[in-house]
């Protein structure tokens, strides 16, 4: 796929991470705490079950349909236990950012709408995790003022497209520049993963090194597709930096009915 091509009417959902040094005081049955908010390991995998049950069974009804047998690694959905975090994690500190900043998040974006290009069953919690983060993500991204486009955001964005192989490798950052023109969805992107590493430090948050780094879930558009993928943590040579300041230990463990939001 040519880079103009997938860069054209590009919609970025964030550019940063969400990394929190020193979580030797988290319970090892919680993925990750955001304030006082917690969510657990079996809230993960319980939205990961769900998700490949209900994936599983779509393609093995085309199968009985089609008269094809699917083999087993087909019957299972290409998403991880870490991209469910990363999208629990980033739900919550999104809603947090549009409340302090009087953000009113649009309804605009269903499971519906999601379902052929995740390739997900709409009634799948994963579906609904992505439409409510893509409604959130889009309000702040509209509210909040663009980012400088420096050569480290540009770069953090083009490399984790390169992984999915939807955009060609080995650009350099002149091309990659070029490519990506006025780069106004690098800079939006870079403003909404600012203004989510500002609230993860504020209201405390806490990741389990299982599901470390965290990942801000991202989508670009190729006009005719949608590329999901999630930007790894960038260090302090990056546009974000490390959070090393979780809660202290007597709020650590502040739980809710384990499963968040």
């Amino acid at each position: 796929m040519r880079v103009r091509r997938l860069i054209a009417a590009a919609s970025v959902a964030a550019i940063g991470v969400l990394s929190v040094a020193g979580c030797g005081n988290a319970s090892p049955d919680v993925a990750a705490y955001v304030g006082d908010t917690r969510y657990s390991v079996d809230r993960v995998d319980e939205v990961f079950d769900d998700a490949q049950t209900k994936y599983s069974a779509v393609i093995r009804q085309q199968g009985e349909e089609t008269g094809v047998t699917p083999a087993p690694e087909q019957l299972r959905a290409d998403l991880t236990r870490q991209d469910v975090i990363d999208l629990l994690v980033s739900i919550e500190l999104g809603k947090r950012v549009a409340e302090a900043q009087n953000v009113q998040v649009a309804n605009e974006i269903t499971p519906d709408q999601l379902a052929a290009q995740l390739r997900m069953p709409p009634t799948a919690e994963y579906a609904r995790l992505w439409s409510e983060w893509l409604n959130i993500s889009g309000s702040l991204s509209a509210a909040l003022p663009p980012a400088e486009l420096s050569d480290a955001s540009v770069m953090a964005v083009y490399k984790a497209i390169e992984k999915t192989g939807a955009i060609q490798a080995g650009l350099s950052v002149a091309e990659v520049r070029q490519a990506f023109g006025q780069g106004a969805f690098v800079r939006q992107a870079s403003a909404l993963s600012a203004a989510l590493t500002e609230e993860a430090e504020r209201a405390g948050t806490t990741i389990n090194p299982r599901y470390r780094p965290v990942g801000v879930p991202s989508v670009v558009s190729t006009g005719q597709s949608l590329v999901f993928y999630s930007l790894p943590y960038i260090d302090r040579t990056g546009p974000v930096t490390d959070i090393s300041s979780p809660r202290p230990a007597a709020e650590e463990h502040t739980p809710d009915d384990g499963h968040g939001h």
